[in-house]
């Protein structure tokens, strides 16, 4: 993973990617910028994703194993439309692996 002051890569997943990948995608967006994230999402379909190498991978459970191993940290995301649960997981996430500082 690069450094906190570069550009996040990010990765929304879904089987087609279409629709739901693209509802993911403008959920993260507003999260990440609610987090303060300097982040490029974009969305893609499982067969697609295979020559991209995101920072992050938010994807359904349904594709997770499909996913895992991609990017140095994926997501499974239940609710494409919570933003709150979704900036929560990122937080937590980006935390860990130090992209982001840690609250006190």
């Amino acid at each position: 993973m690069r450094g906190v002051d570069e550009e996040l890569s990010v990765l929304t997943v879904c089987g087609v990617g279409m629709g739901s990948s693209l509802i993911l995608k403008m959920t993260a967006e507003a999260a990440l910028k609610e987090l303060g994230v300097k982040a490029r999402v974009e969305h893609s379909d499982l067969a697609s994703m295979r020559g991209l190498k995101p920072d992050v991978i938010l994807a359904q459970p349904l594709h997770a194993s499909e996913v895992r191993g991609a990017a140095p940290i994926v997501i499974e995301v239940t609710n494409f439309l919570d933003k709150d649960g979704l900036k929560v997981a990122l937080r937590e996430q980006l935390e860990e692996a130090g992209w982001i500082p840690t609250r006190p």
